[in-house]
Protein backbone atom coordinates (compact mmCIF):
# COMPACT_ATOMS: atom_id res chain seq x y z
CA UNK A 1 0.00 0.00 0.00
CA UNK A 2 1.87 3.54 -0.98
CA UNK A 3 1.58 5.83 0.95
CA UNK A 4 2.79 9.71 0.68
CA UNK A 5 2.68 12.27 3.56
CA UNK A 6 2.04 15.84 2.56
CA UNK A 7 3.06 18.75 4.91
CA UNK A 8 0.66 21.52 4.08
CA UNK A 9 2.03 24.99 4.19
CA UNK A 10 1.03 28.65 4.01
CA UNK A 11 2.37 31.83 5.22
CA UNK A 12 -0.55 34.20 5.30
CA UNK A 13 -2.29 32.75 8.27
CA UNK A 14 -4.79 35.35 10.16
CA UNK A 15 -3.91 34.00 13.78
CA UNK A 16 0.00 33.54 13.29
CA UNK A 17 1.22 35.17 10.09
CA UNK A 18 4.55 33.58 8.13
CA UNK A 19 4.14 30.60 10.97
CA UNK A 20 5.88 27.75 9.02
CA UNK A 21 9.11 30.16 9.25
CA UNK A 22 9.22 30.68 13.02
CA UNK A 23 12.01 29.23 14.56
CA UNK A 24 11.59 27.33 17.44
CA UNK A 25 14.95 26.75 19.85
CA UNK A 26 16.09 22.95 20.00
CA UNK A 27 17.24 21.13 22.91
CA UNK A 28 21.08 22.13 22.05
CA UNK A 29 20.34 25.18 21.96
CA UNK A 30 20.23 25.98 18.28
CA UNK A 31 17.24 27.33 16.27
CA UNK A 32 14.67 25.62 13.43
CA UNK A 33 11.57 26.62 11.95
CA UNK A 34 8.58 24.97 12.37
CA UNK A 35 7.95 23.83 8.97
CA UNK A 36 12.04 21.55 9.13
CA UNK A 37 10.62 20.31 12.72
CA UNK A 38 7.38 19.04 11.04
CA UNK A 39 9.57 17.74 7.42
CA UNK A 40 12.16 16.00 10.00
CA UNK A 41 8.97 14.57 11.92
CA UNK A 42 7.20 13.62 8.98
CA UNK A 43 10.85 11.68 7.67
CA UNK A 44 10.67 9.61 10.76
CA UNK A 45 7.24 7.85 10.08
CA UNK A 46 7.51 4.08 9.34
CA UNK A 47 6.23 2.62 6.28
CA UNK A 48 5.83 5.55 3.95
CA UNK A 49 7.01 6.16 0.68
CA UNK A 50 7.21 9.96 0.09
CA UNK A 51 7.09 13.03 2.11
CA UNK A 52 6.26 16.35 0.07
CA UNK A 53 6.34 20.38 1.93
CA UNK A 54 2.56 20.89 -0.12
CA UNK A 55 2.59 25.28 -0.21
CA UNK A 56 1.37 28.03 -2.23
CA UNK A 57 4.45 30.39 -1.20
CA UNK A 58 7.73 31.10 -2.79
CA UNK A 59 9.08 31.69 0.52
CA UNK A 60 8.34 28.20 2.18
CA UNK A 61 9.21 26.28 -1.03
CA UNK A 62 12.56 27.83 -0.54
CA UNK A 63 13.53 27.27 3.01
CA UNK A 64 12.11 23.71 2.36
CA UNK A 65 14.33 23.13 -0.96
CA UNK A 66 17.37 24.25 1.54
CA UNK A 67 16.90 21.90 4.19
CA UNK A 68 16.08 18.99 1.75
CA UNK A 69 12.74 18.86 1.08
CA UNK A 70 10.65 17.73 -1.82
CA UNK A 71 8.39 20.28 -2.47
CA UNK A 72 5.00 21.00 -4.46
CA UNK A 73 3.79 24.04 -5.18
CA UNK A 74 -0.25 24.22 -5.01
CA UNK A 75 -3.18 26.92 -5.51
CA UNK A 76 -3.30 29.80 -3.34
CA UNK A 77 -7.23 29.64 -3.09
CA UNK A 78 -6.78 26.27 -1.24
CA UNK A 79 -8.78 26.82 1.93
CA UNK A 80 -7.44 24.62 4.43
CA UNK A 81 -5.01 21.54 4.59
CA UNK A 82 -7.04 18.84 3.13
CA UNK A 83 -8.16 21.15 -0.21
CA UNK A 84 -4.36 21.63 -0.14
CA UNK A 85 -3.42 17.59 -0.25
CA UNK A 86 -6.25 17.09 -3.28
CA UNK A 87 -3.99 19.88 -5.07
CA UNK A 88 -0.87 18.68 -4.34
CA UNK A 89 -2.34 15.14 -5.69
CA UNK A 90 -3.50 17.03 -8.92
CA UNK A 91 -0.66 19.10 -9.50
CA UNK A 92 2.38 16.47 -8.78
CA UNK A 93 0.27 13.65 -10.51
CA UNK A 94 1.28 11.40 -7.69
CA UNK A 95 -0.26 8.11 -7.10
CA UNK A 96 -1.00 6.47 -3.55
CA UNK A 97 -3.44 4.15 -1.73
CA UNK A 98 -3.29 6.54 1.41
CA UNK A 99 -2.77 10.39 1.66
CA UNK A 100 -1.71 11.39 5.20
CA UNK A 101 -2.27 15.09 5.65
CA UNK A 102 1.16 16.19 8.28
CA UNK A 103 -0.02 19.31 10.06
CA UNK A 104 2.53 21.58 10.33
CA UNK A 105 2.57 23.31 13.12
CA UNK A 106 2.91 20.18 15.31
CA UNK A 107 6.23 18.98 15.44
CA UNK A 108 6.24 17.18 18.53
CA UNK A 109 3.85 14.56 16.60
CA UNK A 110 5.59 11.56 17.62
CA UNK A 111 6.47 8.80 14.88
CA UNK A 112 3.93 6.02 16.04
CA UNK A 113 0.64 8.13 16.48
CA UNK A 114 1.03 8.57 12.18
CA UNK A 115 1.87 5.06 12.23
CA UNK A 116 -1.37 3.84 14.37
CA UNK A 117 -3.09 5.86 11.88
CA UNK A 118 -1.27 3.83 8.94
CA UNK A 119 -1.81 0.59 10.29
CA UNK A 120 -5.88 1.21 11.30
CA UNK A 121 -6.41 2.29 7.63
CA UNK A 122 -4.36 -0.61 6.22
CA UNK A 123 -6.60 -3.46 8.78
CA UNK A 124 -10.32 -1.98 7.38
CA UNK A 125 -10.21 -0.67 3.46
CA UNK A 126 -13.71 0.47 4.91
CA UNK A 127 -12.34 3.52 6.76
CA UNK A 128 -12.21 6.08 3.80
CA UNK A 129 -10.73 8.75 6.61
CA UNK A 130 -9.30 8.32 10.03
CA UNK A 131 -7.18 11.31 12.50
CA UNK A 132 -5.72 10.46 15.87
CA UNK A 133 -6.98 10.98 19.15
CA UNK A 134 -5.03 11.58 22.37
CA UNK A 135 -6.91 11.30 25.97
CA UNK A 136 -5.78 14.35 27.66
CA UNK A 137 -3.83 14.40 31.16
CA UNK A 138 -4.44 16.38 33.83
CA UNK A 139 -1.69 19.06 32.59
CA UNK A 140 -3.10 19.59 28.82
CA UNK A 141 -7.05 19.27 30.16
CA UNK A 142 -6.04 22.32 32.15
CA UNK A 143 -3.83 24.11 29.16
CA UNK A 144 -7.03 23.48 27.09
CA UNK A 145 -9.36 25.34 29.70
CA UNK A 146 -7.12 27.94 30.51
CA UNK A 147 -6.82 28.79 26.33
CA UNK A 148 -10.30 29.08 26.19
CA UNK A 149 -10.67 31.12 29.57
CA UNK A 150 -8.35 34.13 28.24
CA UNK A 151 -9.91 33.97 24.53
CA UNK A 152 -7.42 32.50 22.61
CA UNK A 153 -7.88 29.28 19.82
CA UNK A 154 -6.01 26.17 21.06
CA UNK A 155 -6.19 22.70 21.04
CA UNK A 156 -9.22 20.53 19.46
CA UNK A 157 -11.12 17.97 21.58
CA UNK A 158 -13.14 15.32 20.02
CA UNK A 159 -16.43 13.34 20.85
CA UNK A 160 -17.00 9.83 19.38
CA UNK A 161 -19.28 7.00 19.42
CA UNK A 162 -18.60 2.91 20.45
CA UNK A 163 -17.18 2.50 16.98
CA UNK A 164 -14.80 5.29 17.47
CA UNK A 165 -16.45 6.82 14.59
CA UNK A 166 -16.36 10.67 15.26
CA UNK A 167 -19.42 12.25 16.74
CA UNK A 168 -18.00 15.94 16.53
CA UNK A 169 -15.03 18.23 16.89
CA UNK A 170 -14.41 21.53 19.04
CA UNK A 171 -12.22 24.19 19.56
CA UNK A 172 -14.27 24.23 23.09
CA UNK A 173 -13.22 21.47 25.53
CA UNK A 174 -16.00 18.39 25.24
CA UNK A 175 -17.69 17.26 26.41
CA UNK A 176 -18.30 19.68 29.94
CA UNK A 177 -16.96 18.39 33.35
CA UNK A 178 -18.26 20.37 36.18
CA UNK A 179 -14.72 22.16 37.43
CA UNK A 180 -15.67 19.97 41.19
CA UNK A 181 -15.94 16.55 39.49
CA UNK A 182 -12.53 16.40 37.24
CA UNK A 183 -11.06 13.30 38.29
CA UNK A 184 -9.18 10.69 36.09
CA UNK A 185 -9.20 9.25 33.67
CA UNK A 186 -10.25 12.80 32.59
CA UNK A 187 -12.97 11.81 29.68
CA UNK A 188 -11.72 14.30 27.41
CA UNK A 189 -9.71 13.27 23.91
CA UNK A 190 -7.45 15.85 22.36
CA UNK A 191 -7.50 16.12 18.32
CA UNK A 192 -4.31 15.48 17.17
CA UNK A 193 -4.24 17.17 13.96
CA UNK A 194 -3.25 14.36 10.84
CA UNK A 195 -5.54 12.97 8.64
CA UNK A 196 -5.18 9.84 6.65
CA UNK A 197 -7.29 9.79 3.60
CA UNK A 198 -7.97 7.31 0.62
CA UNK A 199 -8.45 8.78 -2.93
CA UNK A 200 -11.80 8.73 -3.02
CA UNK A 201 -12.85 10.09 0.02
CA UNK A 202 -9.94 12.98 -0.38
CA UNK A 203 -11.95 13.59 -3.77
CA UNK A 204 -15.49 13.54 -1.88
CA UNK A 205 -14.32 16.49 0.41
CA UNK A 206 -13.19 18.73 -2.23
CA UNK A 207 -16.78 18.05 -4.06
CA UNK A 208 -18.50 18.57 -1.45
CA UNK A 209 -19.33 22.48 -0.09
CA UNK A 210 -18.14 24.25 2.40
CA UNK A 211 -20.40 23.74 5.35
CA UNK A 212 -21.53 26.28 8.40
CA UNK A 213 -19.85 24.13 10.75
CA UNK A 214 -16.73 24.07 9.52
CA UNK A 215 -16.61 27.69 8.94
CA UNK A 216 -17.36 28.53 12.13
CA UNK A 217 -15.19 26.28 14.13
CA UNK A 218 -12.55 26.63 12.09
CA UNK A 219 -11.96 23.21 11.74
CA UNK A 220 -11.76 21.07 7.75
CA UNK A 221 -12.81 17.85 9.53
CA UNK A 222 -16.31 19.00 10.12
CA UNK A 223 -16.91 18.94 6.55
CA UNK A 224 -16.67 15.55 6.46
CA UNK A 225 -19.02 15.05 9.21
CA UNK A 226 -21.77 17.16 7.88
CA UNK A 227 -21.29 15.21 4.24
CA UNK A 228 -21.81 11.74 5.94
CA UNK A 229 -18.82 10.63 5.68
CA UNK A 230 -17.43 8.40 8.60
CA UNK A 231 -14.39 10.01 10.34
CA UNK A 232 -12.52 7.31 12.21
CA UNK A 233 -10.89 8.20 15.60
CA UNK A 234 -7.81 6.41 16.16
CA UNK A 235 -6.59 6.38 20.15
CA UNK A 236 -2.52 6.84 20.43
CA UNK A 237 -0.58 6.85 23.70
CA UNK A 238 1.86 9.66 24.29
CA UNK A 239 4.47 7.52 25.97
CA UNK A 240 5.15 9.65 28.43
CA UNK A 241 5.80 12.60 26.07
CA UNK A 242 4.21 16.30 25.62
CA UNK A 243 2.07 16.78 22.74
CA UNK A 244 0.76 20.42 21.57
CA UNK A 245 0.22 21.86 18.49
CA UNK A 246 1.89 26.02 17.47
CA UNK A 247 -1.80 27.78 17.22
CA UNK A 248 -0.78 30.84 18.32
CA UNK A 249 2.69 32.92 19.66
CA UNK A 250 1.99 32.20 23.37
CA UNK A 251 2.48 28.42 22.29
CA UNK A 252 6.44 28.72 21.52
CA UNK A 253 7.37 28.51 24.92
CA UNK A 254 5.59 25.50 25.69
CA UNK A 255 6.81 23.54 22.41
CA UNK A 256 10.21 24.66 23.06
CA UNK A 257 10.08 23.49 26.75
CA UNK A 258 8.76 20.22 25.49
CA UNK A 259 12.01 20.03 23.32
CA UNK A 260 14.13 20.73 26.02
CA UNK A 261 12.90 18.17 28.05
CA UNK A 262 13.00 14.91 25.19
Amino acid sequence: MKTVIFIPARYASTRYPAKPLATLRQKDGTEKTLIQMSWEAASAIKGVDAVYVATDDQRISDAARAFGADVVMTDEACENGTARCADAMKNANLDADLIVNFQGDAPLTPPWFVEALIDAMKADPDIGMATPVLRCDRATYDALKEDRANGRVGGTSAVFDDRMNALYFSKEVLPFIDPGKVSEPIPVFHHVGVYAYRPDALAAYVAHPVSDLETLEGLEQLRFLHAGMPVRCVEVDARGRVFWELNNPTDVPRIEAALAAL
